[in-house]
């Protein structure tokens, strides 16, 4: 936990006083998505045993953000929302940041077992969504058409999940040669340090006074209310262990960046999305690891 808050100090430092050559974000972010990630994926996944409660960790990510829609559909129209902050907060506040603070925060908590429970949430879980039901809620939100065939061409093609599919493969063949298992650990772990370095660089957190009450709403679900609905599910289903406590906690984890750029690129109310994303990875260093305290 204290390389977590390391790194993150480290990349907000660096930002602020630093002076870093421009594009280091950009090039940080790639090799964490098109490398690290992959990487990571493919040693983690053939080591996980498909149990009846997998489910688990990925429903856990549809509750989340199928709830956010619901509820921020309803709290927009109550308090007159313009459609473009209903799709901000449902983007935001629907969809965690499991990878880049999820990966690092689970296998702190939970070790090599958290973090392949991690992975089952982000790559099953939660990357669908965004590349699908996230793409959907921007575009109508947006007042565009989404796209179907982009849709899954952008799933199809990302990294990760061509990573996952192999993994899944090698995994029913018997696993890596350990050869093989020694390289990828090695270059997956360079996730955790430049995913939170990468997050601190571009943390923000410029809050204004009509967003306040906004803001409040949205990390009341996404950090509150959402982690309590899975954890209902979770105990009327019968899941226990290390998989209910890791689908609880990545549902309770802070907002995605990603989820945040796509606000921005659809043009639905930026400024909020930051204002989310900057309190929720604050406040997840706090109440993730409490949750934790009190799940375990």
């Amino acid at each position: 936990m204290l390389m977590l808050f390391v790194c993150l100090a480290l990349g907000v430092l660096v930002a602020r006083f630093g002076k870093p050559p421009s594009g280091i974000v950009h090039g940080i972010n790639w090799w964490v998505i098109q490398i690290a990630l992959p990487a990571l994926v493919l040693a983690f996944i053939p080591q996980i045993k498909f149990e009846s409660q997998l489910w688990f960790p990925v429903a856990a990510m549809w509750v989340v953000f199928f709830g956010a829609w619901l509820v921020f559909a309803v709290l927009g129209r109550w308090l007159h929302w313009s459609r473009a902050r209903i799709g901000c907060l449902t983007l935001v506040c629907g969809l965690g940041n499991t990878s880049f603070m999820g990966y690092p925060m689970m296998q702190a908590l939970h070790g090599k077992e958290g973090l392949a429970m991690a992975v089952v949430a982000d790559q099953l879980g939660c990357f669908p969504l965004l590349a699908s039901a996230g793409v959907v809620v921007a575009s109508l939100y947006a007042g565009c058409t989404p796209q179907p065939a982009i849709i899954v061409r952008r799933i199809l093609t990302f990294p990760a999940f061509i990573a996952l599919v192999l993994g899944v493969i090698v995994g029913a063949l018997g696993g890596w040669p350990e050869l093989i298992q020694n390289a990828l650990i090695p270059i997956g772990g360079t996730l955790t340090p430049l995913a939170l370095f990468s997050v601190g660089m571009q943390f923000k957190f410029k809050l204004g006074e009509k967003q306040v009450a906004a803001v409040g709403l949205g990390l009341g679900w996404k950090m509150v209310l959402a982690p309590l609905a899975c954890v209902g599910l979770g105990v009327a289903a019968g899941v226990s262990g290390v998989t209910f406590i890791v689908g609880v906690l990545q549902a309770a984890m802070a907002p995605m960046i990603s989820a945040a750029i796509l606000a921005d690129e659809y043009g639905l109310e930026p400024p909020l999305a930051n204002s989310v994303l900057g309190a929720g990875i604050v406040l997840s260093l706090i109440t993730v690891p409490w949750a934790n305290v009190l799940l375990t």
